[in-house]
């Protein structure tokens, strides 16, 4: 996304992904089937409904005013769209301008694990210097502070503040986790099977570790898999590791199980890489390394949050059982009862995904 500010009015230049175009198409209510060029420009129309601008706490009426696929043959698995957002008359020359967007936020792809839409925004004041690396998520608006009385004597340079965007990326990555109950199904079945804290540490980096891994190559568009595959795999990793908790207790330690862990993490990291993969991919040079390892530490912290007081919390009930003279069975019905629960959420995922197969344009 490329913000222009001027005195009277507000640009907005967008390169959506086709993937979220299809899904908006695909999960709107009473949308009609357009041939791709229709279905185009009614994203166009979607995106102006979804993406808000407000100047000085005010929101912006904005237009769409152009539709066009990209010249650059790299960028060819998406859209341009142009917004305009025009000025009150009586109020040009805006001090703060706020960026908020809620693309795909409406639709659920399961009960409470709903789409969300990235953007890797460069946002400036015309003639002035520009802003870039910056990620806009619907969680997170951006805010822009407007200097007129600098802006002519700027430098048309660009800046990429490299704290900023790991900040950023290290708190989407932590959020991901939080507001992701598939994920933290998947790491709740793990953590119910480890015995020790040596097993825990070595299970979550061999999942956070394979995540990277795709992740990665997803960002450098060497791997790339579609969402109805991703998905129901991702389902299906919550039932397995739960349902081996439950009848093949002997195999939830050692290798076997880290390598389960490996495995399935690296479809997990497919499904990160799916919201972020082309907000990554706009970044310029070495900031796709910094996005990379932000977002990948940040989803380890957001496992941490998880997994550290659930596992705290196993141990100690089992040393208060013990210290009672009792045997120390909290452990093992935990691991079953909870497993059960686990394996429920990953089965009703599973169908969900299944059924929720996202619109082909070409069929």
């Amino acid at each position: 996304m490329e913000v222009t500010v001027y005195p009277e009015y507000i640009d907005v230049r967008i390169r959506a992904a086709n993937e979220e175009c299809f899904l908006a198409e695909a999960f709107r209510e009473g949308s009609a089937r357009h041939d791709l060029n229709g279905m185009y420009k009614s994203h166009g129309l979607y995106l102006l409904q979804h993406v808000f601008v407000i100047a000085d706490g005010k929101p912006l009426k904005g237009a769409l005013v152009d539709v066009s696929r990209p010249a650059d043959q790299s960028a060819i698995g998406s859209t341009n769209y142009r917004l305009h957002f025009p000025l009150p008359l009586e109020e040009t020359s805006p001090g703060m301008i706020t960026i908020r967007q809620t693309v795909l936020n409406e639709f659920e792809f399961t009960p409470g694990n709903r789409w969300e839409a990235s953007y890797v925004v460069r946002i400036s004041q015309a003639g002035g210097a520009a802003q870039e690396g910056l990620l806009l998520v619907a969680q997170k608006p951006l805010e822009f502070a407007c200097q007129w009385e600098n802006a002519l004597a700027a430098q048309p340079v660009t800046t990429l503040d490299s704290r900023l965007l790991f900040r950023a990326y290290l708190r989407h990555g932590v959020m991901h986790i939080l507001t992701g109950y598939d994920h933290m199904l998947f790491m709740g079945a793990l953590i119910l099977a480890v015995a020790s804290l040596w097993d825990l540490v070595k299970v979550v980096t061999a999942f956070t570790l394979a995540h990277t891994v795709t992740l990665t190559l997803c960002v450098l568009g060497l791997v790339r898999l579609p969402t109805w595959i991703v998905e129901p795999m991702i389902a299906a990793s919550i039932v397995v590791v739960a349902v081996q908790n439950i009848f093949m207790p002997e195999q939830t330690r050692g290798w076997f199980r880290l390598l389960v862990a490996f495995g399935f993490g690296l479809f997990h990291g497919l499904g990160f890489a799916s919201g972020l993969l082309e907000a990554m991919s706009a970044l310029p040079g070495v900031s796709v390394a910094i996005a990379i390892v932000a977002f990948s530490i940040g989803v380890e912290c957001g496992h941490q949050i998880v997994v550290l007081p659930v596992f705290s919390t196993l141990n100690l009930a089992g040393r208060m059982v013990s210290a009672r003279g009792g045997h120390d069975i909290t452990r093992y019905y935990s691991m079953k009862v909870g497993s059960t629960v686990v394996c429920l959420g990953g089965l009703l995922y599973l169908v969900a995904a299944l059924r929720h197969e996202p619109f082909r344009p070409w069929q």
